[in-house]
């Protein structure tokens, strides 16, 4: 099911700048029982995206009501909203006039295996690194060849996360998620300021450690800083939190700080659909 520019199309012009140059950003929304959860948190980054982009933020309420109007009656789901400048003809300089494209997508939810909650996952870490830029971190842009480089590093089953480090070799977030290390009770997790996402849940995350006296860092860290870890852990808007059981050769506990977590955010997820 599509809505693009709020009509039931599913075709995007040609010269349309999120297909020419990736010119756009885009955000992931889990949907519960027809509500798109933490669809604030997730409009909120967007507009910031759109702001760091020079793009015009399409309204906010005409987003929200048409997000609402496509999952309507979807128990669970994914709802994938893009934004991109529009068209603009060839070449990088932008149109003087900037129609931006909005396009929903909803699409059935992915089938995790549940023990990866319980269990945790097994995650390696990626030869492919990101490139350092400020002027790009943080948003959620639709330029991810990095990732998708490093997501055909495996094909194997029985990894699920690959953790990527920048070109000077710090540790800064999964291929699609967030990472979090637990040393002594105190949280840390990278600095995203010279690349990679700032996840909504991980904003999130940090939100609830802080309020529920749980200590946060937020600093460079290296592969030394995860191995010894007393607990690993990623995220992102569509697995919730998910435990690292092993990592290369060395594996993990599920620790206390986690599970601690985990109840918290569960609580904090649950309250957000019932108020929607």
């Amino acid at each position: 099911m599509y809505l693009l520019n709020g009509k039931s199309e599913h075709c995007i012009a040609i010269s349309d700048r999120g297909f020419q140059y990736g010119d756009g950003l885009f955000e992931t929304i889990e949907v519960i029982n027809g509500t798109p959860v933490f669809l604030n948190q997730h409009l909120q980054r967007l507009d910031k995206g759109c702001k760091k982009l020079l793009i015009p933020t399409p309204d906010i309420d005409l987003l929200r009501n048409e997000a609402n109007q496509l999952v309507k009656g979807s128990a669970k789901a994914v709802l994938k909203l893009m934004v991109t400048r529009g068209s603009g003809g060839r070449g990088y300089r932008q149109p003087d006039s900037i129609q931006a494209t909005r396009l929903f997508s909803l699409h059935p939810f992915p089938d995790y295996p549940e023990n990866l909650l319980t269990r945790g996952i097994n995650a390696r870490f990626c030869k492919t690194r990101l490139g350092l830029n400020p002027a790009l971190a943080g948003i959620k842009h639709m330029n991810r060849l990095e990732q998708v480089i490093a997501r055909s590093e495996w094909t194997s089953s029985d990894i699920h996360e690959g953790i990527m480090l920048d070109i000077n070799g710090n540790v800064i977030e999964g291929t699609m998620s967030n990472i979090f290390l637990v040393k002594g009770h105190c949280l840390y997790t990278p600095l995203i300021e010279q690349c990679g996402v700032e996840g909504v849940l991980r904003n999130i995350i940090i939100f609830l450690a802080k309020q529920n006296n749980i200590p946060v860092v937020e600093k460079m860290l290296n592969t030394a800083d995860v191995f010894s870890a007393d607990e690993l852990f990623v995220s992102n808007s569509i697995i919730g939190l998910w435990p690292i059981q092993k990592i290369e050769q060395q594996s993990f506990k599920i620790g206390p700080i986690f599970n601690k977590l985990q109840h918290l955010f569960t609580d904090y997820k649950q309250e957000a659909v019932n108020v929607h």
